[in-house]
């Protein structure tokens, strides 16, 4: 058995379901993951749900510095007295959801790196945060559920291609590390688990003029998968279907495809008309 499943056994502490907690023990796991991080020595890293430490030691073996957020504050003591002679860890009690990101990080190096194992249930929201705070992030390297590394991933077309996949690869460069069966925690979650890394872009993959309008048609291409994007835009914006099928035409798009289908230069066009016909942020 692991120091630390024996010390959370010793402390009579149980794992709290509502806020998604299943740990890692296994110490070759943690370091391969510390190690797919690519961390730098000299920049600084928020780590976000630490736990009790586990891959948090290795965090501070590898980086400069360790600013650790931890919801459960049954774990802090544990967490204290367990990484207590690692001197380059700051730790703080709180919801990275409800925290002001700005005020907790502004003593880190800039940029500063990433590292998660999260609740599945605020993934999504978390990185949607994280990659539109305008915080210098050198990259994001989370545990997330493995369907949701699949649609970070997915292509156009693919099941998974969304709003997440546009923007994660839009503002990254994002790769899957490692996928990690539901075995390797405790307690076993019931889906299995993937680690990606994902280095923040220094210029976004398209060059759009307005990345708000940018975000908006990436919106309106799901909100009706069935629908023609055409379709989509006359809902989005309260456009007739002429005006769309213009704005279509003028990005040099079919006007029978579907908004799923549409690449991120394909929205990054139909972007730039909109905002050529008027107003960016219509």
């Amino acid at each position: 058995m692991s120091k630390t499943k024996e010390r959370i056994r010793e402390s009579g502490l149980r794992y709290k379901q509502s806020l998604g907690q299943n740990f890692l023990y296994d110490e070759n796991l943690l370091a391969a993951l510390a190690e797919s991080a690519s961390l730098n020595p000299e920049e600084d890293v928020l780590e976000i749900g630490p736990g009790c430490g586990s891959l948090t030691k290795h965090l501070c073996g590898a980086a400069r510095n360790v600013l650790a957020v931890e919801l459960d504050e049954r774990l802090i003591p544990l967490l204290t007295a367990f990484m207590a002679e690692q001197k380059n860890l700051t730790v703080v009690q709180g919801d990275i959801m409800a925290l002001d990101l700005e005020e907790l990080t502004k003593d880190l190096s800039s940029p500063f790196a990433v590292a998660a194992n999260i609740p599945y249930y605020i993934t999504t929201p978390l990185i949607q945060r994280l990659l539109s705070s305008g915080l210098n992030i050198s990259r994001l390297a989370l545990m997330v559920q493995k369907e949701v590394a699949e649609k970070i991933l997915s292509s156009p077309g693919d099941e998974g291609w969304g709003p997440l996949a546009i923007r994660c690869q839009y503002l990254c460069e994002p790769y899957l590390a490692m996928d990690v069966p539901a075995a390797c925690f405790t307690p076993p979650p019931k889906v299995d688990s993937a680690f990606v890394v994902m280095p923040v872009r220094k210029e976004p993959a398209v060059k759009v003029r307005s990345e708000e309008m940018f975000f908006r048609v990436a919106a309106a291409a799901f909100a009706l998968r069935r629908k023609t994007m055409a379709n989509n835009l006359c809902a989005t914006f309260r456009a007739s279907r002429e005006q769309a099928l213009g704005w279509m035409k003028k990005a040099g798009l079919d006007e029978k495809i579907r908004g799923e289908r549409l690449t991120l230069e394909e929205l990054g066009r139909l972007a730039d008309v909109i905002c050529d016909e008027g107003d960016c942020s219509a």
